[in-house]
């Protein structure tokens, strides 16, 4: 008993006899713990920036040993855990360097991992989300599915605000509309995201993405009523420029000349330092995949058509190949053509038009009300362009014919399929016929295309849209009515037994509602107001409702700036990066925000925890 109380009192003043061993080890594992904080800190800094860790050497103060052990070297210069470290691993004390390319992968693992698990804890605080899907091929031709979930957080002390959370890229062995419904039900399943609480899907215009019967998004309605499908606003409204382009052929011919004029100058160093001397803003390829490239080659045009046409005549006068003399010489003549300069100011000024749209709806906190709004008065302005818009195109266009010293004259050249019989019929029709044929042939054609092909395009879009209008059209609505369409959204999200809210609730809170700053919100701004006024328990189905009209993504912007990320990690000399490594790298360098929110603690004790030796007797 005397020995036990003994050692009682010694174990709490720390006074045992392994003291001193106890110590070393505590100071042992201290310092692996910093060391480990400098390699995670350093990879975490190199990734964020989409640079390049390994070399072709894995091995310390070796040249081309890549970026990550070149930062150890630098840091080891001037911080002294480093620095010890560095130097025990140089003379060989150290048996475990931590330096090493598996270290490395686990550690880029470790950190992905805690950067998902941080956002699943906001998805799921959440409950409801949305999910945003979209395909591309990468440098090592495997087809990379990109995962985005968009949730509205919404914490106690925090005001909502949308987030769109990339999960990871995920190989597609198969992109059929069943394999990539599989491959995202069996991603959710081990995020432990119920399927059940998703409100939204949203694609590309993909068929194998947003068919109607085959297609992604139908076989997750079967599986999920309430995951309602919006197809992409961007990837839309690139469609109906495209749909404008192809419906006149003076609209096809004009974008030919203008890649016709980026190839001339592209294909010559010589060339291109000539149009360099004469223009600001060079010219550009377009291209009908690329959401901007379409107003980046026409602006460069319409705003330096004297200037454009200076360069080509100066590569006329110094080439020696009698094909650049010609093709030259042709683009001189067009670019200061009447017709050509049209063209460029018609196209420029829809473009406008529509670019500032295609910009807004790109953003992560566009709304679908919002977005839908947008669109309207984008299609009102085309048809409010139609009555006024080629009149004063022509305007611009002579008063920079008479800048560039060329005739306003607009002559229709005829390519005739029979003989002439007559001979009072001209080969040339008079400018007034020939300006009243290219209003009607081309600049009515695009217009009424662009304008149809937006409401039909859209049409989708303004369906779920009608669904969710209730929300911030209630003011104008009568009992009976606003009793009828709280009970068709209430239907809507709703499986089986199973509702988001009731309707007639609904119908009852938004009657009583009347606190409104303004005549006209959207509807993230009256989720705002709720939050603001702390009225979440007062209007708890108008607070359901709102958050998962606002958690419906409008467009797939987010997985395509993840794609500009996956240009940039494996490239040619990374090509044969694996899908971990990738993964891990892609979740730091998108999730900027998130990763600099992750304990180094937290990471270095999943790693503990990795690298821990269990031994069995």
């Amino acid at each position: 008993m005397t020995s036990w109380k003994e050692l009682e009192t010694r174990l709490e003043k720390g006074q045992t006899i392994d003291k001193m061993e106890m110590a070393l080890l505590q100071a042992e594992r201290r310092r692996w713990r910093d060391v480990l904080t400098r390699l995670v800190a350093i990879i975490q800094s190199l990734a964020e920036r989409n640079i390049p860790m390994r070399g072709s050497s894995d091995r310390i103060y070796q040249p081309n040993n890549g970026n990550f052990l070149k930062e150890v070297e630098l840091m080891a210069r001037f911080d002294p855990v480093l620095k010890q470290h560095v130097a025990d691993v140089e003379r060989g004390a150290r048996h475990a360097t931590y330096l090493s390319k598996d270290i490395q992968n686990e550690l880029i693992d470790c950190i992905g991992e805690k950067i998902v698990h941080y956002m699943l804890r906001e998805i799921k605080l959440a409950k409801y989300y949305s999910i945003i899907l979209d395909c591309t091929p990468d440098l090592s031709h495997v087809e990379q599915l990109s995962v985005i979930v968009r949730i509205v957080a919404a914490d106690d002390t925090d005001t909502p605000k949308i987030k769109e959370h990339f999960m990871g890229f995920l190989e597609v062995e198969s992109s059929t509309g069943e394999s990539l419904s599989n491959l995202i039900l069996k991603r959710l399943e081990e995020f432990n995201l119920p399927f059940e609480d998703c409100r939204g899907q949203s694609y590309d215009n993909g068929a194998n993405m947003k068919g109607k019967v085959k297609g992604v998004q139908a076989r997750l309605l079967k599986k999920n009523p309430r995951a309602l499908f919006v197809p992409c606003g961007a990837h839309t409204l690139n469609l109906v420029v495209a749909d404008a382009a192809k419906s006149s052929t003076d609209a096809l011919s004009y974008f030919g000349y203008l890649q016709r004029i980026f190839t001339l100058f592209s294909a010559s160093t010589q060339r291109w330092a000539i149009l360099k001397h004469h223009v600001q803003t060079t010219v550009k390829s377009w291209s009908d995949t690329r959401w901007e490239s379409r107003i980046s080659s026409v602006q460069a045009v319409r705003f330096q058509t004297a200037e454009v046409r200076d360069a080509l005549l100066e590569v006329r006068e110094k080439a020696t190949d009698s094909m650049v003399i010609t093709e030259a010489q042709s683009l001189a003549e067009e670019v200061g053509s009447y017709r050509f300069t049209i063209c460029s100011i018609v196209w420029y000024d829809m473009l406008a038009k529509i670019h500032h749209v295609s910009k807004a709806l790109q953003s992560v906190s566009m709304q679908l009300d919002v977005a839908l709004n947008l669109l309207r008065k984008t299609v009102d302005s085309l048809v409010s362009y139609r009555s006024t818009g080629f009149a004063s195109a022509q305007v611009s266009a002579r008063d920079l014919c008479e800048e560039i010293n060329v005739d306003t004259v607009l002559k229709q050249k005829r390519l005739r399929k029979t003989k002439r019989q007559f001979s009072y019929e001209s080969p040339d029709e008079p400018e007034g016929d020939a300006l009243k044929k290219l209003e009607i042939s081309f600049f009515n054609v695009i217009v009424d295309a662009s304008v149809t092909s937006l409401q039909e395009r859209f049409k989708l879009l303004g369906d779920v849209q009608d669904k969710f209008g209730v929300l911030i059209n209630f003011p104008n609505l009568t009992e009976e009515e606003l009793a009828q369409e709280c009970e068709t959204l209430s239907n809507t999200l709703s499986q089986g037994d199973h509702k988001d809210f009731d309707g007639r609730e609904l119908a009852l809170e938004l009657n009583n509602f009347q606190a409104l700053p303004k005549a006209s919100m959207t509807t993230m701004e009256i989720l705002n107001h709720l939050k603001e006024k702390k009225l979440e328990e007062v209007f708890p189905n108008m607070w359901v409702a709102l958050r998962i009209a606002v958690t419906l993504p409008v467009t797939v912007a987010s997985a395509e700036r993840s794609f500009s990320k996956l240009k940039l990690l494996k490239t040619y000399l990374r090509s044969t990066m694996s899908q971990e490594r990738l993964n891990g790298l892609a979740l730091m360098s998108v999730n900027q925000e998130v990763s600099s929110q992750i304990s180094f603690d937290d990471t270095i004790n999943t790693f503990a925890i990795r690298k821990s030796r269990i031994v069995k007797f």
